[in-house]
C-alpha cells in the first residue's frame, strides 16, 4: 500500500528533525555563561517530552482534523483515534497517517524551544512550562492548522514551504515579547563554549534537511531543490555574515560565521521549495545583511534578546516569507505561486499581510501570557539566583567541576 522509498525517506526526515532540538540545546547552551548551560538546555529537551503528550492527547488533531478554512481544527483525532496501522496520510497518499504524524511533531518540538534563547538566565522553570503548554495551545496549533492544516491561510493562498510563518515568525516575535517582559539580565556572561556552539549548528544544519526537503513528503525533483536551497542559503549567508562583521569588528569571529548560517537556514525555510537555487543565493545573502542590522538594532536599543531570537529567527523568518512573495515561481514547482519578480502582485501582498499578522499576533499572546502567568507565578528569577547561576538555583545541578 505504501511506497517504501517515500515512506523511508519521511522516517529519516523526521528523525533529522527531531535531531535538531537537542541541537539548539547544544548551540544555545554554549552561548550561555557555564553557571546556565543545564537550565537553557533542559527548556530543550522538556518541550521534545511535553509537546508530544499533547501531540497525541490533542495536538495533531487541532492542526490536521477538519475546519477547513478556519482558525482551528476539531478534536476527531485526538489521542490518534481511528488511526491504525494501514491508515494513510490523506496529503500524500504513498505514507503512512502515522509518519507525517510524527514529521509534523518534530516541528513543534523545535518551535517554542526556540524562544528559550532569548529569556535566557531569567525564566523560572514552572512558569517556563506553563508559557510552554499555553503557547503551543494558542499560537503554534492556530497558526500549523491555518497554513498547513487547510485552514484560513492556506485556503487564501498563503504559501510556506517548511516554517517560516509556522516556526520562525512566531517564535522570533514571541520571544521579543519575552525580553520586554522581563527585562535585562542582572548578570551577564559571555559565550563559555564556542566548540558547543559549533556542535549545535552542525547539527542543526545537518537537521534542517530534513526539515526543508522533507517537507516535499515525498522524494523528487521539488525534494532536491529545496535540499540544494538549504545548503546554498545557509553557506552563502554564514560567508556573508562573517566578512560583514570582519570589515566592521576587525576580526574573523567564528560565533559569526555560525549565527550567519542559522540566518540563512531560517530564511529560506518557507521559499525552499518553491524559488529557484539562484534567488536562493541571493537570500542567502540579503539574510546575513538584514539580520546583521536587526542584531545591531536590538543592542542599540538596549533589547536583551540574549542569543539573538528575534534578530536571527523573527527577522529572519519574516524576511523569507516576504522573499517568498518575492521570488516564488511556478516554473520550479508547480504547487507553488509567482511571487512579485515574476509577476504575482496578489500572491506577495497575501504573504506579507499574512507574516505581519501572525508576528503581531505572536507578540501579543506571549506578552499577555507571561503577564497572567506572573500573577499566579513568578516569571523571573530573582537577582540571587542570577549570581549563583540558574543551574544551581533552579536546578540543583551544576554542568561542570567547579
Amino acid at each position: 500500500m505504501f511506497d517504501t522509498g517515500n515512506t523511508g525517506f519521511m522516517l529519516v526526515s523526521t528523525s533529522l528533525v527531531m535531531l535538531m532540538t537537542p541541537g539548539l540545546a547544544f548551540f544555545y547552551g554554549g552561548l550561555v555563561g557555564r553557571k546556565n548551560v543545564l537550565a537553557i538546555m533542559i527548556q530543550s529537551f522538556v518541550s521534545m517530552g511535553v509537546t508530544t503528550v499533547l501531540w497525541y492527547a490533542f495536538g495533531y488533531s487541532l492542526c490536521f482534523s477538519g475546519g477547513q478554512g478556519a482558525v482551528i481544527g476539531n478534536l476527531d483525532m485526538a489521542f490518534l483515534r481511528g488511526v491504525d496501522l494501514n491508515t494513510v496520510f490523506a496529503g500524500s497518499s504513498s505514507i503512512p497517517l502515522l509518519v507525517f504524524f510524527a514529521y509534523q511533531m518534530m516541528f513543534a518540538q523545535i518551535t517554542p524551544a526556540l524562544i528559550t534563547g532569548a529569556f535566557t538566565n531569567r525564566i523560572n522553570f514552572k512558569a517556563y512550562l506553563i508559557f510552554l503548554v499555553a503557547w503551543l495551545i494558542f499560537v503554534y496549533f492556530p497558526l500549523c492548522h491555518m497554513v498547513w492544516g487547510g485552514g484560513l491561510m492556506a485556503a487564501n493562498g498563503v504559501l510556506d514551504f517548511a516554517g517560516g510563518i509556522v516556526v520562525h515568525a512566531t517564535a522570533g516575535f514571541a520571544a521579543l515579547a519575552s525580553v520586554f517582559f522581563v527585562g535585562k539580565r542582572k548578570v551577564t556572561e559571555a559565550a563559555h563554549s564556542i566548540p558547543l556552539v559549533a556542535l549545535g549548528t552542525g547539527l542543526l544544519w545537518f537537521g534542517w534537511y530534513g526539515f526543508n526537503a522533507g517537507s516535499e513528503l515525498k522524494v523528487d525533483a521539488v525534494t532536491a531543490l529545496a535540499f540544494v536551497n538549504t545548503d546554498v542559503a545557509a553557506s552563502f549567508a554564514a560567508i556573508t555574515w562573517l566578512f560583514i562583521a570582519w570589515s566592521l569588528e576587525k576580526k574573523p569571529k567564528f560565533v559569526g560565521l555560525l549565527t550567519g548560517s542559522i540566518a540563512g537556514l531560517a530564511t529560506i525555510t518557507p521559499g525552499a521549495g518553491y524559488v529557484t537555487t539562484k534567488a536562493a543565493v541571493f537570500i542567502g545573502i540579503l539574510s546575513s545583511v538584514v539580520c546583521y542590522i536587526a542584531v545591531n538594532l536590538k543592542n542599540r536599543l538596549g533589547w536583551d534578546d540574549a542569543l539573538d531570537v528575534w534578530g536571527v529567527h523573527g527577522v529572519g523568518g519574516v524576511l523569507g516569507v516576504i522573499m517568498l512573495g518575492v521570488f516564488g515561481t511556478t516554473a520550479v514547482n508547480a504547487a507553488g505561486a509567482n511571487g512579485l519578480w515574476h509577476g504575482g502582485t496578489s500572491f506577495f501582498f497575501k504573504q506579507l499581510i499574512a507574516v505581519t499578522a501572525t508576528a503581531v499576533y505572536a507578540f501579543l499572546f506571549s506578552y499577555g501570557a507571561l503577564f497572567v502567568i506572573n500573577l499566579f507565578t513568578p516569571v523571573k528569577t530573582t537577582e540571587k539566583d542570577e549570581e549563583t547561576g540558574v543551574d544551581e538555583a533552579l536546578h540543583g545541578e551544576t554542568a561542570y567541576l567547579h
